[in-house]
């Protein structure tokens, strides 16, 4: 009898170490960097016409550009993975043609203007694997001035005279002028 207590007691034991063990390394910790997704041209009727998604840094200060995001370097824009944008229809992105599909938005910031580029190497972590053979746009934009933004921003405006995908950190702007492409005929 005594055995049969010793054994449940011993196997009892057991399994609950052994499952503690298991659920503590099925989750990582939460990201200092959070995640987000931007949609534009969404409503109830049509799908949206584009979808972002990029990890979104805080400012370490008020000046971002050229201390922690260095000028003149490749930047995976945002933190983590590289940012993903996603056409629904073709589009004109910076005066640029592209077709509908799946692109990594990354920049090349410098004090007045930044290179935009569209590449088709997707699912990269960071500007790691960046490949300039793989480049399907490549524009430069001029920067503007803002308020100061903690945490870096993706969005779109529509203005009277087109609509646009402004990038946003510490009092930076990047707006890339942005147009679905008209059918002919």
């Amino acid at each position: 009898m005594r055995k049969i207590e010793i054994y449940s007691l011993i196997i009892g034991l057991s399994s609950v170490l052994f499952t503690k063990g298991l659920t503590a390394q099925c989750f990582s910790q939460l990201d200092n960097n959070p995640h987000d997704i931007v949609y534009y041209g969404m409503n109830e009727v049509d799908l949206p016409q584009v979808k972002v998604v990029y990890g979104r840094p805080n400012a370490a200060d008020e000046k971002v550009f050229g201390t922690q995001v260095p000028y003149g370097k490749i930047w995976r824009t945002g933190s983590n993975e590289a940012t993903e944008i996603r056409f629904y229809k073709d589009v004109v992105f910076g005066g640029e043609f592209v077709k509908a599909g799946t692109y990594v938005l990354y920049t090349i910031p410098n004090e007045n203007t930044w290179t935009i580029i569209l590449n088709n190497n997707t699912d990269s972590f960071g500007a790691f694997f960046y490949n300039p053979e793989d480049d399907i746009v490549k524009l430069e934009i001029q920067t503007t001035k803002g308020e100061m933004l903690d945490d870096f921003s993706i969005g779109f405006q529509t203005q009277k005279y087109g609509s646009q995908m402004v990038l946003a950190w510490a009092k930076t702007r990047v707006q890339i002028p942005l147009s679905q492409k008209q059918k002919k005929g």
